[in-house]
């Protein structure tokens, strides 16, 4: 169903653009917002999707602080939920990162098939304080290798744009990103769809999904505990 903070339009090369267009709250995700990202993502599966914000300084704020916790619960569930629809649906998701992306923000940065950044761009894997919530080490291993992605969960700090290129969480950094992320969508377009799906199919094999079924799950109970009460002593 349409979204009144989810633009999607189809450029005239044929893919799919699919913006984030919540400016004034930093694309803060609410139940809706992900419900509409997910089903344009299902609608047409096998289409080209190039996934940013209408707002070039921000990328998403993860799941809006204004909602209830059940909201929130509810925004962590459902993009777990995207997240593997991002990963094996055969048509390639390209994320274009022009600002901060926090959270559950980060991970759907971090779980579209390539990443173009903008100068401006910073990533950070951190939840809520008080919820014990795991943040990003489903896919973090994959993108990284373990070790760094153990510093980048346990500190929850900000990765900018140069250390996420280096670290290989970017593959291209530009002062326009939304051009890059344009001529690359282009330039898969050219190449078959039965050759991008199966590039697809093997990299999403293996350990990944266990990983990101396990953190939702973990992720699931630690709501349901409740927050957190800090130590009187």
């Amino acid at each position: 169903m349409p979204h009144p903070h989810v633009v999607l339009e189809r450029s005239a090369a044929g893919y799919l653009r699919l913006l984030l267009a919540r400016p004034d709250r930093r694309n803060a995700l609410d139940p809706g917002m992900v419900r509409a990202v997910m089903d344009a993502l299902r609608a047409d599966p096998a289409a080209l999707v190039v996934l940013g914000s209408t707002d070039p300084r921000s990328f998403c704020a993860g799941a809006d602080l204004a909602i209830s916790d059940a909201q929130r619960s509810e925004v962590s569930d459902l993009l777990y939920e995207c997240y593997e629809v991002m990963i094996t649906r055969p048509g390639p998701v390209i994320a274009v990162i022009g600002g901060p992306a926090v959270g559950g923000g980060a991970q759907l940065a971090t779980a579209a098939d390539l990443r173009i950044g903008g100068r401006a761009a910073r990533l950070r894997w951190a939840g809520p304080p008080g919820r014990d919530l795991s943040v990003g080490a489903w896919l973090l291993p994959d993108l990284v290798g373990r070790g760094a992605a153990m510093e980048l969960t346990l500190t929850g700090r900000w990765v900018d744009a140069a250390e996420a290129l280096r670290l290989g969480l970017l593959h291209r950094v530009a002062d326009d990103p939304g051009q890059v992320a344009a001529d690359l969508a282009e330039t898969l377009l050219a190449r078959s769809a039965g050759s991008l799906a199966s590039v697809k199919a093997v990299t999403s094999a293996g350990d990944l999904l266990d990983r990101l079924h396990a953190e939702r799950d973990a992720n699931r109970a630690a709501w349901t505990r409740g927050p957190i009460q800090p130590d009187p002593g």
